[in-house]
């Protein structure tokens, strides 16, 4: 035993004369190129090509690091053997992710390529202002050599769209609003964000299904337009105008559209926009696949009719506090700054279609009326639906009949029928026959101010006649009195 334990301690000894002559020998330097040597041979009769695609670029994220990690997770939980679980901020899901040092295979177009997850130590950092992880962390994409052209052009795009796709399924939307007065968030944006969570749809929208159709119809030609657009020389973007009473499911629209096409929300506050400046800059820094939101714009700012100036020209008023102009907004929705992204909604609110200037209304800017008008009986089922879970066939046939006919009579918002039924849900009965009764008081109401309104109007046509007819005498004696 002690003769194997003496051997192998000479034997050490000599590897480590070895070692050390082959250092004296061969320096680092000629050791490097040695092995850059023979990696070129390797890889010149080798029939793959490698690349490395590593987590930090320099000092920055590296972007398609992130978009193989997302783009591998949709499918690594079914045919790896070993994974990571990760549940991004503002996400509603579990991603699935290679382990440290694991492979897996992908096809593409009949072309195999590896993917490993290459995973290693940093060593020793020098100074740096921000501080870089303790790991490497790095994708190593192999393929064939005669492949690299397809893999190259087309494969790491479709890995680009797919993952903005499952990010956007993943990810819960966004709700932004402008910072107070221009200010900057940590991040240096002008846009703070919370979690988008509204549960309207256009199933629960009280609308018209026609209506409500032929939007979700424009809606979908628009988010599938992009190869028309660009074919066009349009910018990919669109303009909605939804007009109407207060409480007739305006926003409910904006939220249904948002969740339709999970697209984010910038909900724009004009009043802490301090000049045209500071509007675009605002614009550059929304994401594509949005909806720019500008609430009650006939509210805002002074954005309302035009002046016309000694030359019959239209210039735009003058708003003390605040220098956003009418001109300003017409540029930030249909200028050459609205084509700095891409599959952008622009949509306008307001109580009053009839304040705001033609130029704003026109193709192009607003390419989309939609009227949010009083409830009608379609739009009632929904809502009877919505919180009472009544279908037609569920009320009587004189109730169905009465609530048409008493609909029609009034004025009544989607916002005033369901205060009343969520009042009363937990009794359904006693819900319609209130809402029933409040319809017929209210259609009475209307009556007897539609007649009052209708006295009034006559006797303001009789006291015009009469005046009439003591002008006339008085301009026939005038002129009498000039001809002699």
């Amino acid at each position: 035993m002690k003769e194997y334990w003496s051997y192998l301690a000479s034997l050490l000894g000599v590897l480590a004369f070895c070692q050390t002559l082959l250092q004296l020998i061969f320096p680092p330097q000629l050791r490097f190129l040695s092995l850059n040597f023979l990696n070129r041979i390797f890889h010149l009769f080798s029939s793959y090509c490698y690349f490395d695609i590593t987590e930090i670029d320099g000092v920055n994220t590296n972007e398609l690091y992130n978009a193989v990690q997302l783009y591998l997770s949709s499918f690594v939980s079914i045919n790896g053997s070993r994974l990571t679980l990760t549940r991004a901020l503002n996400s509603s899901a579990i991603t699935f992710g290679l382990s440290n040092n694991d492979c897996i295979i992908d096809k593409f177009g009949g072309v195999t390529v590896l993917w490993e997850h290459v995973v290693i130590q940093r060593q020793s950092q020098t100074f740096t202002w921000r501080p870089l992880p303790d790991e490497k962390r790095g994708f190593t994409l192999r393929m064939k050599k005669k492949d690299k052209s397809l893999i190259l052009h087309s494969y790491l795009d479709y890995i680009m769209d797919k993952s903005n796709e499952i990010r956007r399924n993943n990810q819960d939307r966004l709700l932004y609003t402008n910072s107070r007065g221009g200010s900057l968030d940590s991040r240096g944006h002008p846009w703070e964000s919370v979690p988008f969570k509204h549960p309207s749809t256009f199933d629960t929208l009280a609308m018209h299904p026609v209506k409500k159709q032929e939007i979700m119809h424009d809606l979908k030609d628009f988010a599938n337009g992009q190869s028309f657009y660009h074919k066009t020389g349009r910018a990919w973007k669109r303009g909605y105008l939804l007009y109407g009473p207060p409480g007739t499911g305006k926003s409910s629209m904006i939220a249904a559209i948002a969740n339709y096409l999970s697209y984010d929300i910038y909900d724009l506050e004009l009043t802490e926009v301090h000049n045209n400046s500071e509007l675009r800059k605002l614009l550059m820094k929304t994401s594509s696949k949005s909806i720019i939101v500008i609430e009650d714009i006939d509210c805002s700012v002074n954005l309302t009719n035009r002046k016309k100036n000694n030359k019959g020209n239209y210039c735009d008023p003058d708003d003390g506090g605040n220098s956003i102009t009418l001109s300003g907004l017409l540029n930030f929705t249909d200028g050459l700054w609205s084509c700095c992204g891409s599959e952008r909604i622009f949509v306008f609110t307001t109580n009053h279609i009839e304040k705001l200037d033609p130029a704003l209304l026109r193709s192009g800017r607003m390419d989309m009326h939609i009227s949010m008008s009083y409830c009608s009986y379609p739009a009632l089922k929904i809502l009877l639906n919505n919180y009472l879970g009544y279908e037609e066939s569920d009320l009587d046939c004189n109730v169905s009949r009465e609530l048409a006919e008493a609909v029609d009579m009034v004025e009544m918002t989607p916002a005033d029928i369901s205060e009343i039924l969520i009042k009363n849900r937990s009794d359904k009965q006693k819900a319609v026959g209130e809402l029933l009764e409040t319809m017929k008081t209210r259609a009475e109401g209307n009556l007897k101010r539609g007649s009052l309104k209708e006295k009034i109007s006559d006797e303001e046509q009789e006291k015009r006649a009469l005046e009439s007819d003591f002008e006339q005498p008085s301009k026939e004696q005038e002129n009498a009195e000039k001809m002699k």
